[in-house]
This record gives structure tokens, sequence and C-alpha cells, in this order.
């Protein structure tokens, strides 16, 4: 069994060995993302933490205001009474801690976008043009960026006509 074992790993290495692969890009591409997910992870800590408090203060609070319910009366009107106050004060509550838990959300989707656009201007974010370069020196054809490719120069010619063709099967 290790004979074929050895086998495989001799040829699987032979034929990454022929591959020019700059491992340095991927070094580079495994740290920098797991800087982005340390990042991520601490703003996601925090907003579960934060998401917590705002959820035990709710807890708290509601259990605090049942207790006003349970409590015997004086009259059975009392009763209704104490149950108007309780959802009156539980309306209250939920509109405040609905409100924290929405401030909460819009607070961590400003920071995830913060990080993401602030990871996109990170150095380190060349990998595809690197692999463009490591590929146009094996001999083979470096694909064409965005806007070098045959069908881009053809399109502002042809999009009019395609223009037009909709407008008028409007």
């Amino acid at each position: 069994m290790t004979k074929y074992a050895n086998g495989y790993t001799k040829v699987m290495a032979g034929m990454l060995g022929e591959s020019p692969v700059d491992t340095g890009m991927f070094k580079s591409a495994f740290r920098q993302q797991a800087a982005i997910t340390d990042r991520m992870s601490k703003v996601v800590l925090a907003a579960a933490e934060k998401s917590t408090e705002i959820s035990a203060k709710w807890t708290k609070s509601t259990l605090g205001e049942l207790g006003n319910v349970t409590r015997v009366q004086d009259h059975p009107s009392d009763y209704p009474m104490a149950m108007s106050e309780f959802a009156l004060a539980q309306a209250e509550l939920s509109a405040k801690s609905m409100e924290a838990f929405a401030d909460l959300a819009t607070t961590v989707q400003v920071k995830t976008v913060e990080l993401m656009l602030a990871a996109d201007k990170e150095p380190g974010n060349g990998a595809s043009k690197a692999a463009r370069k490591s590929r146009s020196g094996t001999g083979r054809a470096a694909p064409p960026s965005h806007g070098d490719s045959k069908a881009s120069k053809k399109a502002p010619k042809e999009l009019p006509a395609a223009a037009e063709k909709v407008v008028v099967n409007q």
C-alpha cells in the first residue's frame, strides 16, 4: 500500500514542481484573509455580546413587571388593571428593545461595509495580476483584462443597435 502512496506522492510532486506557481502569493492571500476574518470576528463577537446585553435587560425588566401582575390584589377588578399596566409597560419596553437591536444591526452593517472597503484597498489584492504575469511567463497566453478582449471592443458598436431593438419592441 505504501508503495502506491509513495508513487502517487512522486507523481503529484512532479506535476506541481513543473508548474510555475508563486507560493508567496498564496501565503500573502492566506494572511490577508486571516486578518479580515480576525476583524470580522471581532465585529461579530461584539455584536453578539451587545445583543445578549439587550436581551438580558429586556428579560430582567419583563420579569420585574411580571411580579406586579402576580401579586395578590385587594379587589378582583385590580387584576385586569395590573394586566393592562403590564401590557403597556411591555409595549414600551419592546419598542425600546427593538430600537436597540436596530441600532446594533445598523452599527454592525456599517462596520462590515467599512471592513470590506478597507480590505479591498489593502495591498496584496493584486493576486490576479500576479497570476496573469505568472501564466504569461509559461508560454501560455494570459487571460485578457476586462477592457482588452475583442468582444469588449466590439460591444460599443453593437450596443446601440441592440438598444434600438429593445426600445422599438417595447
